[in-house]
This record gives C-alpha cells, sequence and structure tokens, in this order.
C-alpha cells in the first residue's frame, strides 16, 4: 500500500503510518517520532476545521499529502499532514522528530536546544529545526519531502492530545514507544474566568 493511500485512511489511522516516516526541508531530514490526529467538522471540537471551512483551514479539506501550516501564539509555526478524503477535513499534526540528516543546519536553527533530542522535540520546535513557515502551506510532500519508513513502525503508544480545549481525552496522539524526541504531556488547563 502507497503512504498516499495510507494517508487517505481515516485520520487515526493515517496518523500511525506517518510515524517513523522520513521528511526531508531545507536540508534538514526529522524521522517522525510524535503526531496527532485531528478529525473534520462537526466531529472533533479540537479540530481547527470543527466550525466549518475557513481562510486559515481550507487546506485541511483538499487531498490527502498536502501541508497546513498555521501560526500560534503570535510567534511559532506548526505542520500538519493533510489526511482522507478531498472534501472531508482532516490533518495529523507533526509534534516530534528526531534528526536524521542536516544536524548541525538544525543546530544552527535550535540554539536553545540542550540536547539533539530537543531539536524537534514539540510542533514549533519541528518547524524551527526545518525553518518551515507559513510560505510551506499548501505544499505536496509526496513528491520530495515525505517518505516512508524503512521498516514499519512495531511498537506505537498512544494517548489524549496535548494541551488541547476540546475532546480532552481523546487518545489521538500517537508516539514510537521509548523514543526520547517525544514531547511530554500536558493537559490543557483551562484559566479560572475572573468574577
Amino acid at each position: 500500500m502507497s503512504l498516499l493511500d495510507r494517508l487517505s485512511a481515516p485520520v487515526d489511522q493515517a496518523a500511525r503510518s506517518l510515524l517513523g516516516c522520513h521528511l526531508t526541508v531545507n536540508a534538514v531530514t526529522l524521522r517522525i517520532t510524535e503526531v496527532e490526529a485531528y478529525s473534520g467538522t462537526g466531529e472533533d471540537p479540537a479540530s481547527h476545521a470543527h466550525r466549518g471551512r475557513t481562510p486559515r483551514n481550507t487546506i485541511m479539506f483538499g487531498a490527502a499529502g498536502y501541508a497546513y501550516v498555521y501560526f500560534t501564539y503570535g510567534m511559532h509555526y506548526c505542520m500538519n499532514v493533510v489526511t482522507g478524503v478531498e472534501g472531508t477535513a482532516s490533518a495529523v499534526l507533526l509534534r516530534a522528530g528526531s534528526v536524521v540528516s542536516g544536524l548541525e543546519v538544525a543546530r544552527s536553527r535550535r540554539p536553545a536546544a540542550r540536547t539533539d533530542a530537543e531539536l524537534a522535540r514539540g510542533p514549533a520546535r519541528l518547524c524551527s529545526a526545518l525553518d518551515i513557515n507559513r510560505d510551506f502551506y499548501g505544499t505536496y510532500l509526496l513528491d520530495s519531502h515525505l517518505t516512508p519508513p524503512p521498516s514499519p513502525v512495531a511498537d506505537i503508544s498512544t494517548g489524549p492530545r496535548v494541551g488541547v480545549t476540546g475532546a480532552l481525552d481523546v487518545p489521538w496522539r500517537f508516539w514510537i514507544t521509548g523514543d526520547p524526541t517525544v514531547s511530554d504531556y500536558r493537559r490543557h488547563a483551562p484559566k479560572p474566568r475572573k468574577a
């Protein structure tokens, strides 16, 4: 089965198929070690497409295999891989990766990282290590950027997604068990409202 076929599956299955894939962007290659799945409108309140199509999320409604890049907290970029069938929004957030090529380039982009395992631990750090920004939005990944793993990942763990405000307990975060690049789990803690 091709990687495109795997990405065209339901989003939780597509997410698992991304683990171990290699992503090459701007002279750095990562092995994807952690992802989160987000399904389409109505069924997943944590998804950017929950309330329908917007200029920001329109790519999520397209064909599988494209990059959905967004800016968050006024300072970071995060990247998703669009999955599923065209017309139904779904995407997989790339949460962490291990640098397998271009280590010195990644280090130069992430000088605050204390160890190589921290270079792409977390979705914003991953984009920083790869120098991904808004210009990468809509890039087709299956031509030259994203390649399947040399062998299937055998040991996959699953748990709740990190920091989401809705569907807090949906176990759609997937990671390679025991990999040191996997980010720490932090459940969203709503701020108390002022009286």
